[in-house]
């Protein structure tokens, strides 16, 4: 009797969650990335740890993408390479031959870190869900993990549960809260002699005490490239994630869970700096939810040596959320705190601005899709310099246009199904809209001082069922 109650049990459970995910691609594969990751499209990430207190990588046009990165710094002071003379020269003038990468642990203090004020800034900039690294490369965890014993925020630093705290904070501003997490270390002994040992005794427990203690909607791994996904154990994971754990309904998960997955298995896509590696990024005619991540300026960690030139304009980051949203994809857009816990002001300056564009022209990117024609021949617009977007909510277009259009906006080989309608948003003008040749013409209105922006919208009603 008490067999066949839990025979019962298991299928109600299983039907009530409307799928049973099996630890295989194939099946899990089949998962739909919950809607609410793909309404939200603009994220904020946050790279944190012990490499915020040297805080230093090379700049320049000569160093690949890859080695700027400030928080590879423990492993760039070794890595062979061209590289490593920058970091091991930087290291050794500046802190002396014997000073150990661990020595900056205690350095790392948080002491001016106020979740509270993070979180505001985050729901200012226009953001609807944030990413923190909780264990970067380096093993350092910014919880009290009890696989990371004395190389924790706990332990030793800044002495507080920093995940716990930002989770609280973040999801107190209704935003969306989720977790960067490595699944290898480059130094730990385990991983480096026992994998099996490594990955069921510690990288598993860990997934599983983030997921469980902070309830995350966001599971970001990374670290994948160093092993196939079945050393990894991510099916078995996956499918415990959808199935049995208390985010099963909500957690977004990304596509770097092996050597082979990316772009292929899992959940979104990502690109980084538009690279997939050293490749260009995903074909975004491909129905597939995506994202892509990158820094403000560099690095994704703070990087001290970075100058201004290196950091991206408002203009260039706004430019770079239409263009990603326009594609179907979303924006993770990295900030790097100081090992004290502020977040430097020119980084909190373009989250700002961001902002303050999306207060206005928001409704052109939340919630929409990327508003592609099925015909090659069929073009959108007159404008051969990628300077026009388009995204599509429900019934409606929205026009991006970064420059003041010179002359009409022509949306060619677009058949209107009802009275068709535009207006600049932020103004409410009604704007001049003409069929004319199976074609739709829209003439901006006149321009004002008054009325500049990074890039201006127009929405048009009417072309859509």
């Amino acid at each position: 009797m008490k067999n066949v109650i839990l025979i019962v049990s298991l299928f109600l459970a299983i039907n009530l969650n409307g799928q049973n995910y099996k630890p295989n691609w194939e099946s899990l594969d089949k998962r739909p990335v919950p809607e609410w990751f793909q309404d939200s499209k603009f994220g904020i990430f946050i790279h944190w740890g012990v490499y915020s207190v040297p805080a230093w990588g090379p700049t320049g046009d000569s160093i690949g993408v890859y080695d700027k990165y400030a928080e590879w710094y423990w492993r760039k002071l070794d890595e062979p390479g061209k590289v490593q003379k920058y970091f091991k020269d930087y290291h050794t003038k500046t802190y002396g031959p014997n000073f150990k990468y661990q020595d900056f642990a205690p350095m790392f203090k948080a002491e001016l870190f106020d979740p509270g004020k993070w979180a505001d800034l985050f729901k200012e900039s226009g953001a609807k869900y944030v990413v923190l690294t909780s264990k970067h490369h380096e093993g350092y965890t910014l919880w009290p993990s009890a696989q990371s014993w004395n190389w924790n925020s706990v332990d030793i630093g800044p002495h507080r549960d920093l995940c716990g705290d930002l989770t609280i904070a973040v999801k107190n501003k209704g935003l969306h809260m989720g977790f960067y997490y490595s699944l290898y270390e480059w130094y730990n002994p385990i991983y480096q002699t026992d994998l099996p040992d490594y990955v069921n005794n510690h990288m598993i427990p860990q997934m599983k005490d983030l997921v469980t203690r902070y309830t995350p909607d966001i599971l970001w791994t990374d670290g994948e490239w160093d092993k196939p996904s079945k050393d990894w154990k991510s099916e078995e994971f996956l499918s415990w994630l959808y199935n049995e754990s208390p985010v099963k309904n909500s957690i977004v998960v990304n596509d770097r869970w092996g050597s082979e997955t990316r772009s292929k298995h899992g959940g979104i896509y990502t690109t980084e700096y538009g690279l997939i590696g050293d490749k260009e990024g995903i074909d975004n005619s491909v129905p597939h939810p995506w994202e892509e991540c990158r820094g403000i300026g560099t690095s994704f960690g703070f990087n001290r040596n970075e100058g201004l030139s290196d950091y991206s304009t408002p203009e260039q980051l706004i430019k770079l959320l239409v263009s990603t949203v326009s594609a179907g994809g979303n924006l993770l857009l990295d900030i790097g705190p100081s090992a004290d816990g502020t977040i430097p002001v020119i980084m909190q300056q373009r989250l700002l601005e961001i902002g303050r564009w999306l207060k206005i022209n928001g409704e052109a990117i939340y919630s929409t899709r990327a508003f592609i024609k099925t015909k090659k021949d069929e073009g959108i617009n007159t404008e051969t310099n990628k300077t026009i977007f388009f995204t599509q909510k429900n019934n409606d277009v929205y026009v991006i246009c970064l420059d003041w259009p010179k002359s009409d906006i022509i949306l060619k080989g677009i058949t209107a199904v009802n009275k068709v309608e535009s207006v600049l948003l932020g103004t409410n003008r009604a704007v001049s809209v003409k069929i004319s040749g199976g074609n739709v013409h829209i003439t901006a209105p006149l321009l004002t001082p008054d009325d500049y922006q990074v890039a201006y919208v127009f929405r048009v009603s009417g072309l859509i069922k």
